[in-house]
Formats: C-alpha cells, structure tokens, sequence
C-alpha cells in the first residue's frame, strides 16, 4: 500500500467500484432475450427495477408496455414503461394497488406474448398482494415482525411466499400462457431466485409447514388469519414441474460476487492484496463483527491467513435480533461490534454498507470505522457497548461524523464489507 494513500478514501472508492459494477445500464443489455413474435410486456419490482427497466428501454429494438414498481426516491423516468413508487421495508397501499395493476396487465396474453420480469432485492415488499382472507395491515405486521425477529432472509421469504398472491411463481402462473423471461439482481446469500423477491417468477419447493417451522422456531406472532392460511394449507405456492412454468427463463445478470471483484480490482490498483472470504456470509451482525474482528487481528499481529497489508473482503446478509429502541441497521451493527472487538488496534479500518444506500430503515448506506472509533466516542460521552445493546449503531457513527451516505444507488447487490489491515 502507498504510503499517500489516504485509508478513507480507499475504502470508500471500493465501495463505490462495487455499486458501479451492479449498474442495471452495464448488466441488463447482455442478456435480454430475443424479441417475441407477439408483444413485450415488462414488469418487475425492486430497488433497481427502475434503472432496470430504463435500461430496457434503451436497449430494446421494438415495441414495449410495462410497469414496474421501486422504492420511494428510486424512481427514474421512462417513456413506455410505467414506474410506481411505493414503500420498503413494510408494503404500502400504493404497491397494493400497483401490484393489483400489474396483474391486470399480464392477464390475457398469448403464447405468442413474452413477459419480461425485472426483479431487485426490495421486491418483497414492493410487490404486494395478500391472498385471498388477508389484508394489508396483516402483511405490514407480519413484515414488522419479521424485521425484528432474528430470521435469515430465506427464512422470512418463506413465510412471505405463503401469503401473497404474487411470490411463489405465482405471478409467472398469473402470466400463463405466455412466456416469461425474468433478469435477476441477486441480493440474497446463494443467489438462490427463490429468495430473491421472494421467488415471484420461479417455482417453489418449500411449504406452508416449513414455513410454520420458522415461525415457531423465532417466535414471530401471526395474526391469526395470518396463522389459519399456513395451518389450513391455502398458502401452498407453485410447485415445481406445474406445466404454466414451462419454458420460462431465469437469468442472474448481478450478484454480491461481482461487486467484490470490482472492489478487489481497486485493492490491487492500490498495491494492496485483496482476499475475498465470501459472498454470502450470514450470522447475527454483531457476532460476525466479532468473528472478522478476530481474523483482522490475526493478520495484524501473526500475518496470518494472510500477510498485510491486505484488505479482507466479503459480502452477504447478516441478520439483528432488535432487542433495544436505538436507530440501527445490520452494517453499523456489524461495524460497532468489529470496533469493539479490534479495541482501537493500530492499521486497521473498516467499511461497510448496504449496496442499495439503505441500512435498516435509515438513508444511510453504512460507515466506517477507524483505530480511533472508539476513543472519539469516549470523549463524546458516548458508552459504544451500551450503544449496541441498544441497537443504536446509526446514531454512534452519525455522531463521530462516520456514516456513509450515498443516496438512492440504483442498484442492490447485498452487503458490502472491507476491512483495510496496513
């Protein structure tokens, strides 16, 4: 690493690298399909489904309709496809009533028609439709719960799979008996299609009891016409081999292991190592803040696995069980715990964020920890353990002046985390 380097601004050039890679207007024109001998209707729902669909727009050789749904402050304009903004974390009645017309578009197409499906991480609560016997206040309390209550993000894309009349491959069905094409932005450990959106396009293995399990085993409370759909079975979704999925397509065309090679590639413009340790690592925030804690010490003191200086990289969804009335979110949980495992060791810094500019609920990205993390916060009057346990990460780091803010990044690719070992 060069000395005039400035640890800050490295760190945060390789964030930005990584949401560069993720760009809809890089990754979508290789891979859209052919055009149909009938129309194209596009359709789609996420935090990237608008920069998807105008990079669509500027790709396609002929005629197209749509409607796709984003996040409030996500929009971007186009002239054939209609964007909806609606509300994320917790579904509103504008992606109700949106969803409701994106199954009226679909309704009554041929097999000469294609539809062609943009999903993005968000696209769980966006596209909002509860079954038949539920509400939209029954899905915005099972989504409050879920969001506290500990559960890996394929463990709570089960249970939504289950109450909505879109997840689940319901929505494809919905498109019978025309073809779908759907382009996934992966921002799910695996990069499983079944996870990402809750699975809207694709078929789905799990079931109603599986979905039980989950709520029995983190304790999450159901209203109880909530709890009657998974107990009666009439949540079942599409299962695979059901003859109106056939011969759709699904294609990855981003996921968190593109965004940490372009990370990695500034590491080594810099003169520095980079080493990936996953793209999907998991686990409760502040235990996995511990654990790189651990490993970043190791390179600094042994040099081992690996010699500084180095970055160590590594993306995926760690999960908060929110015990505390503080403002947080799974990055600045992870960074608070990482700084209260290194203990202010020399040479070390870290960044994390989330690739869509949003962290919890808050409009801010993540931020960033330095040797001197936790004596700034001491000076402040600021306890960091007592900071945690609250779960009131976004407030420590805001006020140290160390969040970091994008703004609305177009894009969602999962968790971004580089630690720089000098």
């Amino acid at each position: 690493m060069r000395p005039d380097l400035d640890p800050r601004a490295l760190l945060r050039r390789m964030f930005d690298a990584a949401i560069a890679a993720a760009q809809p207007a890089r990754c979508i024109p290789p891979h859209l399909p052919a055009p149909p001998t009938g129309r194209l209707v596009v359709i789609g729902a996420g935090k990237a489904s608008a920069a998807m669909a105008r990079a669509v727009e500027d790709h396609w050789p002929g005629p197209l309709e749509g409607l796709v749904i984003t996040r409030y402050g996500y929009a971007l304009p186009c002239e054939r496809i209609e964007i909806v903004e609606a509300a994320h974390p917790v579904p509103d009645a504008a992606g109700l009533a949106a969803t409701q017309r994106m199954l009226d578009r679909v309704r009554g197409l041929g097999p000469d028609d294609l539809v062609l499906c943009l999903i993005s991480g968000g696209g769980s609560a966006l596209l909002n439709a509860p079954l038949e016997g539920l509400t939209l206040e029954d899905k915005q309390a099972v989504n409050r719960a879920l969001l506290k209550s500990g559960a890996t993000i394929s463990e709570m894309n089960c249970i939504r799979r289950h109450l909505s009349a879109v997840k689940g491959g319901r929505l494809a069905a919905a498109c019978h008996p025309a073809r779908v094409v759907t382009l996934l932005l992966s921002d799910v450990p695996g990069d499983a299609p079944t996870d990402i959106a809750s699975g809207p396009t694709v078929a789905d293995a799990t079931t109603c009891d599986d979905a039980l399990a989950i709520v029995r085993r983190c304790g999450i409370a159901l209203p109880p016409a909530v709890r009657e759909v998974l107990e009666s079975g009439r949540g079942e979704s599409i299962k695979p081999g059901d003859r109106r999925l056939e011969g759709h397509e699904t294609r990855i065309v981003a996921a968190p292991q593109l965004a940490l090679e372009a990370a990695a590639q500034v590491a080594h413009d810099a003169g520095l190592a980079a080493h990936i340790l996953g793209d999907s690592l998991e686990g409760e925030a502040c235990d996995v803040g511990k654990v790189l804690a651990g490993i970043a010490l190791q390179v600094a003191r042994r040099g081992q696995p690996f010699a500084k200086p180095c970055v160590l990289l590594s993306g995926g969804e760690t999960t908060v069980t929110v015990r505390g009335n503080g403002r947080g979110g799974r990055n600045v949980e992870f960074l608070l715990s990482l700084a209260l495992g290194l203990n202010g060791t020399p040479g070390i810094h870290a960044l994390a964020g989330d690739t869509d500019g949003v962290d919890g609920q808050e409009e801010i990205a993540g931020a960033i920890v330095t040797p001197d993390t936790l004596a700034r916060a001491w000076n402040l009057g600021l306890r960091p353990a007592d900071r945690l346990a609250d779960n009131d990460a976004h407030t420590f780091f805001e006020a140290l002046g160390d969040a970091v803010a994008t703004g609305p990044t177009l894009t969602n690719v999962n968790d971004f985390r580089a630690i720089l070992v000098h």
